[in-house]
């Protein structure tokens, strides 16, 4: 049996949340952010505030997908940022979409499946956390 790594997660209610951080282009420039976990979401969401304070522009972005949000059908810009750092995973030039979600004081995004498929998240609900092999 390989070894494995269990993260925490912080939970609200039946709302799971873990926090991450993303680098900017500049050098030293990061945020960090707390996402909650949307295995419903096919795409991580940073607010475009966070990723502009970083040194991205969503404006001159040509690459946009179509989104479902509570308000209906849209198109967000996807953003290749240069490193995405959760659960003990740093992955460089990650995507992620650029969508101001409603304002919630608990989290600033969402983390999706492109994320928890890539890295072979095990998400366990009534314990409150996140299994990875490593």
């Amino acid at each position: 049996m390989s070894p494995r790594s269990i993260y925490p997660l912080q939970r609200s209610g039946n709302l799971l949340f873990l926090r991450a951080s993303a680098t900017g282009l500049i050098e030293n420039d990061f945020i960090q952010v707390r996402l909650l976990i949307d295995t419903g979401s096919a795409y991580t969401t940073l607010p475009l505030k966070l990723l502009e304070d970083i040194g991205y522009n969503p404006s001159t972005i040509n690459r946009r997908v179509p989104i479902m949000t509570a308000s209906g059908m849209g198109r967000a810009p996807v953003i290749s940022i240069a490193t995405f750092n959760c659960l003990g995973k740093a992955m460089t030039d990650f995507s992620v979409i650029a969508l101001d979600l409603p304002f919630n004081p608990l989290m600033s995004g969402l983390l999706g499946m492109d994320f928890l498929s890539k890295v072979g998240a095990i998400i366990d609900i009534k314990k409150a956390q996140i299994t990875m092999e490593r």
